[in-house]
C-alpha cells in the first residue's frame, strides 16, 4: 500500500475544513466498550441502548450519566461504567488515523464534533497527536449529534462554509445531521454497521481510511458529486 506522502496529487483541490467524528471514525471506542461490558455482544447492545438516549434527548444531558444510564437499562456488570472511565486514556487509534491528519494538515483546517463531554471528548482528541482546529464536545454545543447544531458551531468556528468543508463519519447517524448541514460526508464503516433506517446515504463508505485522503484531495461542490461505495 503506498503512504499518503506517495499519492500526493500537486494538482489537489482540497476543503478549506474537513470535520471528524471523533470516537468511531478516528478511535477505536468499540474495543473498550466491549471489553468493559465483558463481551462484544453486551457491549453492542449496552451501546446500542445509549445511542437510543442520546438520539432521543434533545439537549444535552451529561454523556456519563447516559452511559450509566444506559448499562443498568441493559444489565449490564455492576462495574462496567467504571471501568470504561478507567480504559477511556488508553482509547485505541485506528490504523491509518494519524497518518491522514498529518497529510490533510498543511492543506485543511481540521476538526472534531463529538458526542460526548468536554473533558473525554479533550482528553481522546489529544490520542491523535495533533493541533485541532477546533474540538466541539456535544456538551458545549449543547445538543447531541446528529442535531445539526454541534456541525453547524463548528464551522462557524472554523470560519468556513459547509459547501467548502467535508466531514468523516463513523456513524451512520452523522449523515442525518451532515446532510441537513449541507456537509459531503465519507463514512468509515470500520465494524460493518447497517445504514439506519431512513438516513441519507454518505457520499462515499469504506471499512477503511484509505479512500479519505484521494477523495478530499479532489474535493468539489455538491453538484459535481456522484454516489459511491466499496
Amino acid at each position: 500500500m503506498k503512504s499518503y506522502s506517495q499519492i500526493h496529487d500537486p494538482q489537489s483541490s482540497y476543503p478549506k475544513a474537513v470535520l471528524f467524528d471523533l470516537l468511531t471514525a478516528l478511535l477505536d471506542s468499540w474495543t473498550v466498550w466491549n471489553d468493559a461490558a465483558g463481551s462484544e455482544a453486551a457491549g453492542r447492545a449496552w451501546r446500542a441502548e445509549y445511542l437510543r438516549l442520546t438520539y432521543g434527548c434533545g439537549a444535552y444531558q451529561p454523556y456519563e450519566k447516559l452511559v450509566r444510564d444506559a448499562a443498568r437499562m441493559t444489565g449490564m456488570r455492576a462495574d462496567a461504567s467504571d471501568r470504561l472511565d478507567d480504559a477511556w486514556a488508553t482509547l485505541p487509534v485506528w490504523s491509518g488515523a494519524k497518518e491522514l491528519l498529518q497529510a490533510l494538515a498543511p492543506h485543511c483546517k481540521l476538526a472534531v464534533v463529538t458526542n460526548c463531554s468536554r473533558v473525554l471528548g479533550r482528553q481522546a482528541a489529544e490520542r491523535l497527536g495533533i493541533k485541532w482546529d477546533v474540538v466541539m464536545t456535544s456538551e458545549e454545543a449543547g445538543f447531541y449529534k446528529p442535531d445539526p447544531r454541534p456541525y453547524l458551531m463548528t464551522l462557524q468556528q472554523l470560519g468556513v462554509q459547509s459547501s467548502d468543508a467535508a466531514f468523516v463519519s463513523g456513524s451512520g447517524y452523522d449523515v442525518f445531521g451532515t446532510a441537513k448541514v449541507g456537509l459531503r460526508t465519507y463514512w468509515h464503516n470500520r465494524v460493518g454497521l447497517t445504514r439506519p433506517e431512513g438516513a441519507p446515504i454518505a457520499e462515499h463508505e469504506s471499512a477503511t481510511l484509505e479512500g479519505v485522503l484521494p477523495w478530499l484531495q479532489t474535493f468539489r461542490s455538491r453538484s459535481d458529486v456522484k454516489t459511491s461505495s466499496k
